[in-house]
């Protein structure tokens, strides 16, 4: 017997869930969750969807912040969004310094991971990322993309969302 595949929600973190900093985001008191993200993860938890965030984190291997940082960092995020978050992955490799790694966007074997583990049906699913090897990365792994960037901005996502909040409208009211 198989179980009923489940539809799901992958997130990048960094500019889509918190600010985007220019020197990583490892401290937790450098950590701002732009307005409406938590209502956004909130909806898409009530629509059914799985929510997983899938995110480079390059500073690992360059030695700057450890994964004990990125779990810190994520259980802010799971106290202000009710626990809405289902899963994180991240990659901790940086190609010039650790070498190349398919898990590291815009390769896509953490989404890959993340479908084969959650029995996750591609066609209902889609990744939310602000950077063009998001958009790759979701492509890759079959799923339909939204890419948060600033208004009037070229985007190589399926779609395009000023932000999180925006992109939940965008899937949730089916405005596609």
């Amino acid at each position: 017997m198989s179980l009923p595949k489940t539809k799901c929600i992958f997130l990048d973190r960094d500019g889509v869930l918190n600010e985007d900093c220019p020197d990583y985001l490892y401290e937790l008191e450098k950590l701002v969750i732009p307005e409406g993200v938590p209502e956004a993860l909130k909806a898409f938890n009530k629509a059914g969807f799985l929510l997983i965030v899938v995110t480079n984190q390059a500073g690992i291997a360059k030695g700057l912040y450890t994964a004990d940082n990125v779990h810190a960092i994520h259980e802010a995020m799971q106290k202000v969004s009710d626990n809405a978050l289902d899963d994180l992955y991240f990659s901790p490799y940086h190609p010039s310094v650790s070498g190349v790694s398919l898990s590291r966007k815009p390769g896509s074997l953490m989404l890959e991971k993340a479908i084969a583990k959650y029995n996750i049906d591609v066609t209902q699913s889609w990744m939310i990322g602000d950077r063009d090897r998001d958009m790759e990365a979701g492509k890759n792994a079959g799923v339909r993309t939204i890419q948060i960037v600033p208004e009037n901005e070229a985007s190589t996502g399926d779609f395009a969302a000023v932000s999180l909040f925006e992109a939940a409208k965008i899937i949730l009211e089916g405005k596609i």
